[in-house]
């Protein structure tokens, strides 16, 4: 029975490496796959899911307007799909979280969605708030602080390296811009409480 899936984590977890190693075991067994990922992240290639330790995978695009179950429903009409695969799944909107659920529930293809579950105030993600209450498993994928605790914050610096604490929810960054810092060290930075 196919089932909707949302890995979620901060930074640097190895979100796309899972995702491109569940994308793998589907295509070494001789199944069929689709990688999507946001149009807004272009850090590494357009079109590309690229992992931090090398390796990638074509993926097609999806931005604010794009119906993911009219794209499946249309590609099955020429081959048959094992598995959707969702990299940056934090920026999908609701529409298409609800478009996800009619890909399991209607197509019967399981759809494994991977992203991070909130931005570097500490507020979550539309796409990830919709998949914490639509998926039908909820998996965490862990990383940790520069102090050893596990990191389930983001913390976004300026050009000075201090934590910024308003702006616009999304700019696409990596190491670069956003660190992955545990709850204490984050309200330490962000609200400034010790």
């Amino acid at each position: 029975m196919a089932q909707l899936y949302f890995y979620y984590s901060a930074m640097n977890a190895g979100k796309s490496t899972s995702l491109l190693q569940s994308s793998y075991n589907y295509i070494e067994r001789g199944m069929n796959t689709k990688v999507f990922t946001a149009q807004l992240d272009n850090r590494f290639s357009v079109g590309k899911v690229t992992s931090r330790i090398g390796i990638e995978s074509d993926a097609i695009l999806f931005d604010e307007n794009s119906d993911l179950f009219q794209q499946t429903n249309e590609m099955l009409t020429n081959e048959q799909i094992h598995c959707i695969l969702i990299d940056e799944a934090q920026f999908l909107s609701k529409r298409q979280v609800i478009q996800l659920t009619e890909i399991v529930d209607k197509l019967s293809i399981p759809v494994l969605a991977y992203g991070i579950r909130t931005d570097f105030l500490g507020e979550t993600f539309t796409g990830s708030a919709c998949l914490l209450a639509w998926a039908d498993k909820l998996v965490e994928l862990k990383t940790v602080c520069h102090c050893g605790r596990k990191a389930n914050f983001i913390i976004r610096f300026d050009e000075a390296g201090k934590a910024v604490t308003q702006g616009e929810q999304v700019q696409i960054g990596g190491n670069d811009v956003y660190e992955s810092v545990c709850r204490q060290h984050f309200k330490a930075l962000v609200w400034n409480k010790k």
